[in-house]
């Protein structure tokens, strides 16, 4: 039949328009003006003394208030940890604090520092990131750990794994930390990438760690490996953890939980569930998603 190669061709041509279509954007994007350009004289944070502080903030997305005259205080040294479910704003915060989206009300500030005027660049070298999505790039495991701190050694690139319950599986591989991830880490598990990614941000070893702690998308024995990294990491830590599981909140200094963009309550583990309300019904139903 000539019917199935003439179905190809029309196809492929379809697909080359998509393609077409997909890099035009692309390019609009990488010309896009950086709608969120620092301000003229913006000052350099050179680093983190006092404490993180969201203060009455408000955020719509699309007109809908995804937070709504919030607030917290994270001190030096503490982890506060989110929780709630679903669309009750907990990762949006992880957003704000690093500036990739502006507040609507309010402020947000370091060592008393609005956010607003310091350059997005010294505010992010202050944070680490560690998505639900561990974003890496198609290069050897160590060119993807470097991007956190490009001139460490190997020993300190190591060390960084160890912590992150990597080097377990990266030391058993022919080529090591040589070996190639692949596309989009395709070459790994979702634990492993994950730990990968938990590694990049121990080698970047940033004062302000911002988890979102997402085990969600692993199988039971790797997600215990990436608690244990996820916990090596914040020990004496300033950490803000969007929590997914109940593991890594108990030992938090302080639980937020949020409802619609609110806080409902705030306290301990132990506080909450002798509080008997949202936080021990989420506990008991063991939803934090």
């Amino acid at each position: 039949g000539i019917l199935t190669p003439a179905k190809a061709i029309s196809k492929a041509s379809y697909r080359v328009k998509n393609g077409i279509a997909a890099a035009d954007r692309v390019f609009e994007i990488l010309h896009e003006k950086d709608s969120m350009e620092d301000i003229p004289n913006a000052k350099i944070l050179d680093g983190f003394t006092n404490e993180l502080s969201i203060n009455n903030i408000s955020f719509k997305y699309d007109n809908d208030l995804v937070l709504n005259d919030f607030s917290i205080t994270v001190p030096k040294g503490k982890t506060v940890a989110l929780v709630g479910q679903s669309g009750s704003g907990k990762s949006t915060i992880a957003n704000l604090v690093t500036r990739f989206y502006d507040i609507n009300e309010g402020s947000i500030l370091i060592d008393g520092n609005d956010i607003k005027n310091v350059t997005k660049k010294s505010l992010r070298s202050l944070m680490g990131l560690v998505t639900q999505d561990s974003i890496l790039f198609n290069d050897t495991i160590k060119n993807n750990i470097l991007i956190g701190k490009p001139n460490a050694t190997d020993d300190q690139i190591i060390d960084a794994l160890k912590i992150a319950n990597a080097w377990e599986f990266v030391k058993d591989l022919p080529q090591g930390m040589e070996t190639n991830v692949g596309d989009a880490g395709n070459n790994f598990s979702g634990g492993q990438k994950q730990r990968i990614s938990i590694a990049r941000a121990v080698l970047k070893n940033p004062p302000i760690m911002i988890l979102d702690e997402a085990t969600s998308a692993l199988d039971t024995e790797s997600e215990r490996l990436v608690q244990v990294a996820l916990e090596n990491m914040m020990k004496n830590r300033t950490s803000i953890v969007i929590a997914h599981r109940l593991s890594t909140i108990q030992s938090a200094d302080q639980i937020i939980v949020m409802q619609k963009g609110r806080i409902v309550e705030q306290g301990t583990h132990v506080e909450l569930i002798n509080k008997d309300g949202m936080y021990k019904r989420l506990v008991e139903m063991q939803s934090f998603e």
